[in-house]
C-alpha cells in the first residue's frame, strides 16, 4: 500500500470551512471543501491524528480506490479488483454503507449489497469460509460514495461517528451533537478566550455538552482519547506502533492540561431533572474539577467568576418545535438579553438558535452571524460583544408618534410600574407602543369596572386592532394570551413580527412579570382537538367570582376551565337557584353548578363526558364546601337525558359546537342537533322552571319551530359584561320556559 492516502472527512453541513482549517492544522494537505465534507492527502500518522484530535469531523474515510462506473456490473468489478486480503481476514466481519445514486443504482440498499458481494466473493476460501456481516461492530466498515458516474471506495477509520465522544450517555429532549457544540465554541472564539484565562458560562446548559466541549478545548484534551474501538482496530493495514505513539502523546498533553489551573466553567439549568444527568456526563468526561452545574432560571442568571474575570456566555436556547411555540419563547430570549446587559458587561456571548427572529428580540445587537445546520434545521450563531454601544435603545420616534405619546401621557394611560418590576424595560417598536397604548387604555377603563363589581378575571383586549389579533385575559395576577391564527392571505413573517411586538408590550402595559404571561394559539378546531392537552404542568390557580373560588389551569389546555364570557349567566343562575333543583349539561368544570350551590340550590346535577373535567368539577365544588347534594354524572348528554326521569327547576346548557368524542356514539353538531337536545331537556323541566341555553357557534340559528312549543326569549345582550361588549358575537343565549 502507498505511504500517502487520500482522505475524506465528513461533517455537519455548514462546518466545512472550520473543519478544513482544523484538518490542515493537523497535517492534512491539498485540502478542499465539499458539501458536508472535506478532502485532502496525508500519511497514516495524520489520518490517526485526525481520528484522535478532530473536534468537528463525523468520520475519517481513507480512499482505497476511485473508478468510473456506468452500471451495477462496473460497481461489482471495481470493488472486486481491490486486494481485500490486505484489509480483512476471511473469517472477519464486514459492514457496508452506500451513498448516492445513478449509473443504474437507484437504491442504496442494492448498491451496498453489490459492494458486499464483491468483497465476500474476493475473500471466500476454497473451504467456503467468508466474511460475515456485522452492522454494529464490524472488523471493517466500508463506504462507497457514487458521485456523477465515479465510485469512491473508502475504509472508515473512525468506526462509529466521531461526535460520539463517550461521555454523553444521558441527554435532554433536544441535544446538540458534540461536534456541532465544539464548532459553535470555536467560531465564538473560546480557544482564544480560554488561553487568555477567561471564563465560560452556559445559562441553559441542559446535560452539559457545551461545558464539556469547552473544558476539553481549554485543557487540550483530544476529544476521542477515551474511545476504545476504532474502524481501524481490526484492519489488517493498521500500524499499532504508530497509533500507540500518537495516543501516548495525546495522553501526555491531556495530563499536562488537567494539571493546570482549571478554567472557570459553570452551567445553569432551570429543569431540575437535567442537573444529575449533566453532572454524570461531566464525571464520565473526567472534568468534575473543571465544571460545576447549578439549578437556576435564565431570569436570575449571573455568572460570578473568580478575580472578576470576563469570558464567554454560550447557550442554545429552545427554538420552538410546533407552530406558535416561538411566541411563548419570546420572554425567554428577552430575559436572556436583559441578563447579558445587566450581569455580563464586557463579556462576549454566543447564542445558537434556530429562531433568529427571537434573537433579534434580546435588545442587544450581534456583531457577527454565522449560518449552521442542526440536522435538517437551519440555524444561526449570533456573536455578541456585551457593551453599551451594542444595546438596542429603541427606534427613532417620528413627530407624530411623539405627539401620540404626549397625548397618552396627558390621558394618564401609562400605569405606574409595579413594585417588583425589573428596573430595565425593553424599548418598544412604534407598532408595539401603539398596541401598549390601546392595552393601557382598556386596562384603565375595564379595571375600574372590575374593581367596582369585584371581578377577578376579565378580558382586557380582544383583537381591538385587527393587525394585532389576540385575546388577552387577566386571571388575578396572571395574563392569558391567545393568538388568533392569521389568515393564509397575511404574510407569515409580518404576522409574527406584529405578534412579537404585542407580546413585548404586554408585561409593560399591564404591569406584570413576564413569567406570569401564558401564550397559546387559537385556530379552527375539529374533532376532539379543542380538548387536547397543550402541556402537562398540572398547575392550578385559584380565582374568585361572585363570592366563590374556582380553579383555572392556564397552561395545560387551550381553554382554562372558566369561560369568562358566561360570567353574567353564571351570576344569574346564582341569583335564581335558591331552593331549586339545578341541572348543568355539558358542564365542563361545573363552574355554573358551584354558583348554583352558592345561591342555595336544593341540589345540583352536572353531566359531562370527560372524566378529566368532572374531576376538575369535583375539586371546584369541594373548594367551596359543596361536596354534598351535588352529583357529577359522566355520560353522553343526549343519551343521559333520554334515560333520566328526574325533574329540574333550573337547567343550563352550554354545548360545544361540534364533538365526536370516542366515548359517544355518532357526532354532536349544535346546529343540527339543538332541537332534539332542547326537546329532551325541556321534558325534564319542572312546572314553572327555566332553561338557559347558550352556545358560541357564530353562525348559529335557533330553529323557529321551538317558539311554537315553548316560550323563547333571546337574552344575549343581557349576558355580555363590558369586557365582551366589543365582541357581541362571542355567544348567543336564550331563556326557555314551558307555555
Amino acid at each position: 500500500m502507498s505511504d500517502r492516502f487520500e482522505l475524506f472527512l465528513t461533517c455537519p453541513k455548514g462546518l466545512e470551512g472550520l473543519l478544513a482549517e482544523e484538518a490542515t492544522a493537523l497535517g492534512l494537505e491539498e485540502t478542499r471543501e465539499h458539501t458536508s465534507a472535506i478532502r485532502g492527502f496525508a500519511q497514516m500518522e495524520t489520518a490517526y491524528r485526525l481520528c484522535l484530535w478532530s473536534r468537528l469531523a463525523n468520520r475519517v474515510l481513507l480512499v482505497l480506490k476511485r473508478f468510473p462506473m456506468a452500471n451495477a456490473d462496473d460497481l461489482y468489478d471495481g470493488v472486486l479488483s481491490v486486494d481485500w486480503a490486505e484489509h480483512l481476514d476471511a473469517a472477519g466481519s464486514l459492514a457496508v454503507e452506500f451513498s448516492g445514486n445513478g449509473s443504474g443504482i437507484d437504491n442504496t440498499h442494492f448498491g451496498a449489497l453489490k459492494v458486499k458481494d464483491a468483497i465476500v466473493d474476493k475473500l471466500r476460501t476454497s473451504t467456503g469460509e467468508r466474511p460475515s456481516i456485522d452492522k454494529v461492530n464490524p472488523d471493517l466498515r466500508i463506504h462507497l460514495r457514487l458521485d456523477r458516474g465515479e465510485a469512491i471506495l473508502s475504509l472508515d477509520l473512525s468506526g462509529h461517528s466521531l461526535h460520539q465522544r463517550g461521555y454523553r450517555l444521558q441527554q435532554g429532549a433536544a441535544p446538540l451533537k458534540e461536534n456541532l457544540a465544539a464548532a459553535v465554541l470555536i467560531r465564538a472564539g473560546w480557544p482564544r478566550i480560554a488561553a487568555a484565562g477567561g471564563a465560560l458560562a452556559d445559562p441553559m446548559c441542559g446535560v452539559g455538552t457545551f461545558l464539556v466541549e469547552a473544558a476539553m478545548i481549554a485543557a487540550d484534551i483530544a476529544p476521542n482519547l477515551r474511545r476504545e474501538r476504532w474502524g481501524f482496530t481490526s484492519w489488517l493495514g493498521h500500524v499499532p506502533a504508530l497509533w500507540k505513539k500518537l495516543h501516548a502523546e495525546a495522553q501526555e498533553r491531556t495530563d499536562a492540561g488537567l494539571a493546570k489551573q482549571p478554567s472557570w466553567i459553570r452551567g445553569y439549568e432551570a429543569d431540575p431533572r437535567l442537573i444529575q444527568p449533566a453532572r454524570n456526563n461531566i464525571e464520565r468526561a473526567g472534568l468534575s474539577n473543571w465544571i460545576k452545574v447549578y439549578q437556576g432560571e435564565v431570569a436570575t442568571f449571573e455568572p460570578r467568576p473568580d478575580h472578576n474575570q470576563t469570558g464567554l456566555v454560550v447557550c442554545n436556547p429552545p427554538y420552538g418545535e410546533r407552530l406558535g411555540d416561538e411566541a411563548s419563547l419570546l420572554y425567554l430570549y428577552q430575559n436572556l438579553g436583559e441578563r447579558l446587559r445587566q450581569a455580563c458587561m464586557n463579556w462576549e456571548a454566543a447564542v445558537f438558535t434556530g429562531a433568529p427572529d427571537l434573537g433579534k428580540r434580546m435588545g442587544i445587537r450581534s456583531h457577527k452571524q454565522y449560518a449552521f445546520w442542526n440536522g435538517a434545521l437551519p440555524c444561526k450563531l449570533l456573536l455578541i460583544k456585551v457593551q453599551p454601544e451594542q444595546f438596542v435603545t429603541g427606534e427613532r420616534r417620528t413627530p407624530e408618534q411623539r405627539e401620540r405619546e404626549r397625548e397618552q401621557e396627558a390621558l394618564g394611560t401609562t400605569p405606574d410600574a409595579p413594585a417588583n418590576a425589573p428596573v430595565e424595560q425593553a424599548r418598544l417598536s412604534e407598532g408595539g407602543q401603539m398596541f401598549a397604548n390601546r392595552l393601557q387604555k382598556n386596562l384603565k377603563t375595564l379595571g375600574k369596572w372590575a374593581r367596582r363589581e369585584g371581578v377577578d378575571c376579565y378580558r382586557v383586549y380582544d383583537a381591538d386592532m385587527p393587525e394585532y389579533a389576540l385575546a388577552i385575559d387577566l386571571y388575578h395576577d396572571w395574563v392569558h394570551v391567545q393568538e388568533y391564527a392569521p389568515p393564509r392571505t397575511i404574510d407569515a413573517d409580518k404576522a409574527q413580527a406584529r405578534l412579537f411586538d404585542a407580546l413585548a408590550a404586554i408585561p409593560q402595559a399591564l404591569g406584570v412579570d413576564k413569567s406570569k404571561v401564558v401564550i397559546k394559539r387559537r385556530e379552527r378546531q375539529s374533532g376532539t382537538k379543542q380538548y387536547e392537552r397543550q402541556a402537562s404542568q398540572g398547575t392550578f390557580t385559584e380565582v374568585s367570582e361572585g363570592g366563590i373560588k374556582l380553579l383555572v389551569n392556564l397552561t395545560d389546555y387551550l381553554d382554562t376551565g372558566l369561560f369568562l364570557d358566561h360570567r353574567p349567566l353564571r351570576l344569574r343562575i346564582q341569583r335564581e337557584a335558591n331552593g331549586k333543583r339545578f341541572l348543568n349539561l355539558f358542564c365542563y368544570t361545573a363552574t355554573a353548578s358551584v354558583h348554583a350551590a352558592k345561591g342555595g340550590a336544593r341540589s345540583t346535577t352536572s353531566v359531562d363526558l370527560s372524566k378529566t373535567y368532572l374531576d376538575w368539577a369535583r375539586r371546584n365544588l369541594s373548594l367551596n364546601g359543596f361536596s354534598d347534594k351535588n352529583k357529577l354524572e359522566q355520560g353522553d348528554v343526549m343519551t343521559w337525558l333520554a334515560a333520566d326521569r328526574q325533574d329540574y327547576d333550573l337547567i343550563f346548557i352550554d354545548p360545544p359546537t361540534f364533538s365526536n368524542s370516542k366515548r359517544m356514539e355518532g357526532v354532536f353538531d349544535v346546529q343540527r342537533d339543538h332541537v332534539q337536545l332542547l326537546d329532551l331537556a325541556m321534558a325534564r323541566l319542572a312546572s314553572g322552571g327555566v332553561l338557559y341555553f347558550s352556545n358560541n357557534f357564530r353562525k348559529f340559528q335557533l330553529d323557529e319551530g321551538l317558539a311554537a312549543r315553548y316560550q323563547v326569549e333571546e337574552i344575549t345582550a343581557s349576558t355580555l359584561d363590558p369586557d365582551f361588549a366589543r365582541n357581541a358575537k362571542i355567544h348567543r343565549a336564550w331563556k326557555l320556559m314551558a307555555k
